[in-house]
């Protein structure tokens, strides 16, 4: 076997006083070698991403400081080296690939300025002279028109877009090891699905070695080669990628792998006990202009092209399709978060659309509302019991009993009534999420949205997420719109399904008929995007389950 480029012995990194835990990662030994894709798989807190900063020298010291063990790197040790050399051997030996795109870009930089200062720094380059290679390797990352993407700011691109760019920066200077942290998390299967066969050929390519760090068993049996488990900072299994998936040794490991959300479906709601419909869209239309530059007149384009759709009470419509679908701005309409170009929305025979300002805000409690990302959306300065009691108390309920149905609600939801004088930041994102959830289901909605709820959240967070919804929605009647683009998730909670590609609905029914028995070529294509499908435990058998 070839000598190891990187050699993990014994890393212990410390965490400050006061953390649930003394250490974040406890003596954590691993090897990389050449050509080689070693995924680090674990639940948020585990230590993964920790051990990856390590690696790149990206700790947050002096709070977070590694309080033993050696990081070697091609036989010199990173943990003794000062910050010059990290200097010399971040990105230009050793890259990493952030999850996020858009928090690690610069906003007001454009994408060939930002990919150029990396020659720049390392090899003193103006970015005149960069800027052939730069749109070398957009063109490299298998970016659409190289030229536009150099000359466009972040925002301006789409998210898989978005990780392309990450991914052609993290390779200007051809390193020998490309870290790769949750860098299709936030993706759709299809975008997903194409990043890990860009990293796959860049590997075989350049003979690059990864570190991949994932919660997604289905990425890992897509991309790996050896896999390490971590839990609470320490690793409890290691393996190549068929030890681990096929024959699991650890519970830790067996539960994880149990809580992968199976292609499963509900035979839906028999006619003879449907109830009455609650939801219906008509011929809904919402159009956006995208900017073309200085003095150019922008392109119109249609987001959501002539959607109609009805859901009843007590039933789950499931809407699927990647990222620039529709999705979410169909949900945005329904909620008159933002207006439609045209269509009607009605709920129980009233049209929102046609509701003026102050009666929206009084119809409101009828539709809520649960976010993809629950801080983003839950005020950091309040307690989470006055975050719930807030609707009920604007709609008229006196204060006391609208805390006290808040208190009853965080139970209803999992966290217990003692949660109400916690503040979001003293929860996990799994809890936050039951947060949200709480208080969209303060002002007892007929009609619940879920955009992306269960996205970023880890997979045995995610099973509690989705049993919670299914309970909820038995238990009070809810007509629910569940937007999603992990067609497994989708499969475990809906009746029907909507499947939405360039702002139209190209496949609609049941939810049986749609996953066992697809119509269209791209819903076809969607369920063969899905990650892990090579792997027996992970494979998409459809399991009919009864509604």
């Amino acid at each position: 076997m070839e000598e190891a480029l990187l050699d993990i012995q014994g890393l212990t990194i410390a965490l400050p006083a006061g953390t649930d835990r003394k250490y974040a990662v406890s003596g954590l030994s691993m090897t990389l070698r050449p050509n080689e894709v070693v995924c680090i798989i674990g639940e948020s807190g585990s230590g993964k991403s920790m051990t990856a900063r390590a690696v790149m020298g990206l700790l947050p010291k002096p709070h977070v400081r590694i309080a033993s063990g050696k990081i070697l790197f091609k036989g010199r040790d990173l943990v003794a080296a000062d910050d010059a050399e990290l200097r010399r051997i971040r990105g230009k030996e050793i890259a990493m690939i952030f999850q996020e795109p858009m928090t690690a870009l610069n906003p007001v930089m454009k994408i060939g300025r930002q990919i150029g200062e990396v020659f720049h720094v390392h090899q003193g380059l103006t970015q005149k002279a960069a800027a052939p290679r730069v749109k070398e390797l957009l063109d490299a990352v298998k970016l659409p028109d190289p030229e536009r993407i150099f000359h466009s700011y972040p925002h301006q691109l789409s998210g898989g877009q978005r990780q392309r760019a990450m991914i052609a920066m993290a390779l200007a200077m051809n390193p020998s090891i490309l870290i790769a942290d949750e860098p299709t998390t936030a993706l759709d299967v299809m975008t997903q699905a194409e990043i890990l066969r860009l990293l796959k050929d860049i590997q075989e390519k350049y003979g690059t070695a990864i570190i991949f760090v994932t919660h997604d068993f289905g990425v890992v049996a897509d991309i790996a080669d050896r896999v390490l488990v971590m839990q609470l900072g320490n690793l409890v299994e290691s393996g190549t990628v068929d030890q681990v998936l096929e024959a699991p040794t650890h519970s830790y490991t067996q539960s994880l792998i149990k809580a992968i959300p199976k292609l499963t479906y509900r035979e839906g709601i028999k006619e003879a006990d449907q109830k009455p419909v609650i939801l219906n869209v008509k011929h809904l239309h919402k159009a956006y202009f995208r900017s073309n530059g200085f003095l150019k007149k922008p392109t119109r384009f249609l987001a959501v092209n002539d959607v109609s759709f009805t859901v009843r009470r007590g039933e789950t419509l499931g809407i699927v399709g990647e990222s620039g679908s529709g999705k979410s701005t169909i949900v945005r309409c329904l909620t008159r978060l933002i207006a439609s170009d045209q269509g009607v929305v009605e709920i129980d025979g009233t049209d929102v659309q046609a509701l003026s300002r102050r009666e929206m805000r009084r119809f409101s409690r009828r539709i809520q509302m649960v976010f993809q990302d629950p801080y983003g959306s839950l005020n950091p300065h309040h307690t989470v019991g006055d975050l719930i009691a807030e609707g009920p108390i604007i709609h008229g309920t006196p204060r006391a009993a609208a805390h006290a149905k808040a208190r009853e609600l965080l139970d209803i939801v999992g966290l217990g009534a003692q949660a109400a004088g916690r503040y979001p930041h003293e929860f996990s994102g799994g809890q936050r999420q039951r947060v949200g959830l709480a208080r969209a289901l303060a002002l007892d909605p007929e009609v619940l949205i879920a955009d992306e709820p269960v996205s970023a959240l880890d997979v045995s967070v995610q099973a509690q997420i989705l049993k919670l919804l299914t309970e909820l929605r038995d238990q009070m009647g809810l007509a629910m719109v569940f937007v999603t683009h992990d067609l497994r998730v989708a499969s475990q909670v809906s009746d029907t399904i909507l499947v939405m590609r360039y702002g139209e609905v190209v496949e609609s029914g049941p939810g049986a008929r749609i996953f066992s028995n697809p119509a269209h070529q791209y819903t076809r294509d969607l369920l063969a995007a899905m990650p892990g499908l090579r792997h027996g435990r992970l494979d998409a058998s459809m399991d009919a389950q009864r509604g």
